[in-house]
């Protein structure tokens, strides 16, 4: 049976108020927002960005599914997770000011933030799964206990996955730090000595201490790497190199956590998926992130799987060629979406409704 996923076009995501008119009416005519009741606490994921970047979902469009939801009488709030690698998102402190100092303030959105903190217990719940490569998946507590589930996503491209969607926005946005670290421990990186300059940027990003500068050569610790490719994106010499085939697992394992956060939430979630300022890459990426494709428009769907097939095939007809593929040639994202349906998330057949 085919998933129902809605669609409205957008021509110039700068474009502020027209985004927004466009959004209003895809809510009014998706089932999105009849996952929440009255009453229901609705955690509303999202990216808030990265320090220096504007690959994120903007406020102003925030507001708009929050009100909705505030409408019907539910009760939802803003959240994402922390991440493995040095920056403004490691901690919940510094998390919450980049959030606010991207305009994320409940003033602007007309909600409260919760960045869960990896160092509370009550912040963290492990969830036995027993799947294939996770059996039990480390994740935000306040995902689990939430009525209803609503995740909102810049679509984009990505080093390890192909390209970055819903699935990607629960699977490894609502892990902890731990759970990040399980899906990405099988991508270290591998340096080429003749290329190697020994400027020491690569050891100032590691997160971990993985990295260390030795007779004018970087030296990488394998125990401690944990895959996050920060010293990739910083090398100035293009001097290491990441066995992306590894993508396989970490997109098994990335689904696997999205089947940990939605598995008790059927009839209880949805998502947006926001295919405008399309990148090249996830957008905790720092270091000249390009824009690969035309602004398309914004999707939604209450099945995973369904939205982020239907965002890859109209990103990739408005650029007239898969565009992933051709800036990620060793990814295969088609394993995601099947591997998902295949664990029962959703289904790779959908039915587009444009409105």
């Amino acid at each position: 049976m085919k998933s129902q996923v809605f669609f409205t076009p957008v021509k110039d995501a700068d474009d502020i108020d027209a985004v927004n008119r466009a959004l209003k009416v895809l809510l009014a005519k998706s089932a999105m927002p009849a996952v929440a009741e009255a009453g229901n606490k609705v955690a509303v994921k999202l990216h808030f960005g990265e320090e220096g970047t504007d690959a994120f979902v903007r406020p102003d469009h925030l507001r708009i599914i929050c009100d909705e939801l505030t409408g019907r009488g539910a009760l939802p709030y803003l959240s994402d997770a922390n991440t493995l690698y040095r920056g403004m998102r490691l901690n919940s402190t510094d998390h919450m000011g980049i959030a606010l100092e991207h305009g994320f303030t409940r003033d602007a959105v007309g909600v409260d933030i919760f960045i869960p903190d990896d160092t509370k217990e009550q912040d963290v719940v492990e969830l036995v799964i027993d799947q294939k490569l996770i059996k039990t998946a480390s994740v935000g507590r306040c995902y689990v206990d939430a009525d209803a589930f609503v995740a909102v996503t810049h679509f984009k491209g990505h080093g390890l996955t192909g390209f970055g969607g819903s699935l990607k926005n629960v699977g490894m946005g609502c892990a902890t730090r731990r759970g990040k670290l399980a899906q990405h421990c099988d991508a270290a990186p591998t340096f080429y000595e003749d290329k190697c300059i020994g400027c020491g940027e690569c050891e100032k990003v590691c997160p971990v201490g993985a990295i260390q500068i030795e007779n004018d050569k970087s030296v990488l610790s394998r125990d401690k790497c944990i895959g996050c490719a920060n010293c990739v994106a910083a090398c100035p010499n293009a001097a290491l190199f990441v066995d992306f085939k590894a993508g396989d697992d970490v997109q098994k394992k990335m689904v696997e956590f999205a089947y940990a956060i939605l598995k008790n939430k059927k009839g209880k979630a949805a998502f947006l998926n926001f295919a405008l300022r399309i990148n090249k890459e996830c957008d905790c990426w720092r270091y000249g992130n390009q824009r690969i494709a035309p602004d398309v428009g914004i999707f939604a769907s209450t099945d995973p799987v369904a939205i982020d097939k239907a965002s890859q095939d109209l990103v990739n007809a408005a650029c007239g060629k898969d565009v992933f593929k051709e800036f990620h040639p060793d990814q295969h994202p088609h394993l995601q979406l099947e591997y998902a349906r295949d664990i029962g998330l959703g289904s790779i057949d959908y039915e587009l409704i444009k409105v």
